[in-house]
């Protein structure tokens, strides 16, 4: 059974909500973009905790879905870390490099959806969440 996009974003942003990403923001570009539905953009505070964030999403989506990212860059400097899963392209920053490429102003006439971290690990399977 495949996940809607929107429902695969609402999981990405969980997953990185369980590993206390900050900024949690979902910007909708189906109506501009033909090669991607949904960007989840995320910051982690340090190279150290987005590359947690990723391995967090990476390994979340792989054991409760069997999904694995078609590519992933930037895991081995970790400030801009991109993992694409087709219908959803997550963007892992630390706080400065998000600032440098600013893709929510590059986007910015596109909807966004801002997350509740708290709400979002409700959305985890029970027992998944790290607490």
């Amino acid at each position: 059974m495949t996940m809607s996009p929107e429902r695969l974003a609402t999981t990405i942003a969980a997953h990185a909500a369980d590993k206390k990403a900050s900024d949690i923001a979902a910007l909708d570009l189906r109506a501009v973009a033909g090669y991607t539905d949904f960007f989840v953009i995320c910051s982690g505070n340090t190279d150290r905790q987005t590359k947690a964030i990723h391995d967090a999403i990476h390994l979340g989506l792989k054991k409760e879905h069997g999904l694995l990212p078609q590519r992933v860059e930037g895991v081995a400097e970790a400030r801009w870390i991109l993992m694409d899963y087709l219908d959803v392209v997550v963007h892992v920053f630390t706080p400065d490099t998000r600032a440098f490429y600013r893709l929510e102003t590059l986007w910015g006439d596109v909807p966004r959806r801002d997350f509740d971290p708290e709400a979002l690990l409700a959305e985890l399977p029970a027992g998944t969440a790290a607490g």
